[in-house]
């Protein structure tokens, strides 16, 4: 098995906790990242091919020889890359279009947790005919989720307790385009699940639980996540096993029953109530960012194996093990972050490689970087790197991410102070 050649597709934090992962993996010869950053061609050759030039990838994979792509954002899965690298016999970690359309579309979601009856919230789907504030009426009394039913990498939905600004971003989604989604809004606490599944059986990774919004507190607006923490002690063992009874066995059995298998992984972000039942607010059809970047470092087990043995319908001949360790990593995010994030400045420093101490480790993750001419590592993205620690403790871990943010210079930047909260 050993010698194998890896291509991951994106250029972002979770590509590079990817990339760190695959580069640890015994069987991994050679490791190939596109369009990648600056973290990322420190362990991989990076090739300047955007994630979405599909016909670029397909290329660029055969002329390498790929044992396998592992794909890190959900546009290229959504646009048939899997379907197209199946036809050249390349095994794909990601789902094929059709299953891919669980993110694509939040309506097509909807409808297949009705049908493969998972827990979810009610909802409206509305058009230029429908009576908006009847609507709005009948989700009254708690704040109005709407949601645009397109890929809008995260941030195409808004909550909020303002009638005005509800009905102000309906009408806005149906000029754009033509649909909404209107829901009721769920009470409780967010985690997410990453479920690595094919047509074998599914993995469930430890829950997980992120931070979006941008500023302390959970103020400020909605961002594509500030910073996460890992194993989130919300989801209980026992409501880890509602969760696999009620929506991941359902889930599972449906997507098998739809000719091809599920192969990659589903992202299953939950909400839980007070009863302890959860439901599920949405589905993303690859790793999270930031989430990705904690629990990848939990496995035990060879990530490669696991990516490898789930493209090609083996995953229930393994025996998956994870680490009894806590991670947390926190985002810095470039100035001006989420509306309009100032580019192109230097960054100073950063640490090389790890640091350790006391049976802990911390580790930066990049996300928007990149070299100038001259070398110099610059800012290049929104979020542009994230700094976690692996520890004994979620305390230890916490407090070494910190650490290690606290040492990183970067005009303008910010953070947020409080990662990990709900369970400190």
């Amino acid at each position: 098995m050993a010698g194998k050649i890896v291509l991951v597709v994106g250029g972002g934090g979770r590509e590079h906790a990817l990339c760190m992962e695959l580069n640890r993996s015994k069987h991994v010869a050679e490791l190939h990242c596109s369009p990648g950053n600056a973290g990322t061609s420190q362990l991989a050759t990076n090739h300047s091919i955007s994630a979405s030039d599909i016909d670029g990838l397909l290329h660029l994979a055969q002329k390498i020889a790929a044992d396998l792509v592992v794909v890190g954002p959900e546009a290229p899965l959504c646009a048939s890359l899997a379907d197209r690298l199946e036809l050249l016999e390349i095994p794909c970690f990601g789902p094929v279009a059709r299953l891919a359309n669980l993110e694509g579309s939040k309506l097509h979601a909807k409808q297949v947790m009705r049908a493969a009856n998972v827990p979810t919230a009610a909802f409206h789907v509305l058009s230029h005919e429908s009576q908006i504030d009847a609507a709005l009426d009948d989700f009254a009394g708690n704040p109005w989720v709407v949601k645009r039913d397109v890929l809008a990498g995260g941030k195409g939905v808004v909550v909020t307790s303002d009638r005005e600004e509800a009905r102000e971003f309906i009408q806005s989604s149906l000029r754009s385009d033509g649909q909404v989604l209107l829901e009721d809004f769920l009470p409780g606490e967010e985690a997410s699940m990453l479920v690595v599944m094919d047509g074998s059986g599914y993995v469930c990774l430890p829950a997980s639980q992120d931070h979006k919004r941008a500023f302390d507190g959970d103020e400020g607006p909605n961002t594509g996540g500030m910073g996460a923490y890992c194993p989130a002690p919300v989801v209980t063992d026992e409501i880890r096993q509602r969760t696999i009874e009620t929506i991941i066995e359902p889930m599972h059995q449906y997507l098998l029953s739809s000719g091809t298998p599920y192969r990659g992984v589903l992202y299953v972000g939950l909400m839980i109530p007070e009863s302890g039942k959860p439901n599920v607010v949405e589905f993303n059809v690859r790793f999270g960012d930031p989430e990705c970047q904690i629990t990848l470092p939990l496995l035990k087990t060879d990530v490669f194996e696991v990516l490898d043995a789930a493209a090609s319908d083996r995953l229930s001949q393994l025996d998956v093990e994870f680490h009894n360790s806590f991670a947390t990593t926190v985002v810095l995010a470039a100035e001006g972050y989420p509306q309009k994030p100032v580019k192109g400045r230097l960054i100073h420093g950063l640490a090389e490689g790890v640091l350790e101490s006391d049976g802990a480790k911390a580790w930066v993750n990049h996300a928007g970087t990149d070299f100038d001419d001259s070398g110099q590592l610059i800012s290049t993205g929104g979020r542009v790197l994230s700094c976690s620690a692996l520890a004994p403790t979620l305390d230890a871990s916490v407090k070494l991410a910190y650490q290690l943010i606290e040492s990183i210079d970067l005009e303008g930047s910010h953070y947020r102070n409080d990662i990990a909260f709900r369970a400190l």
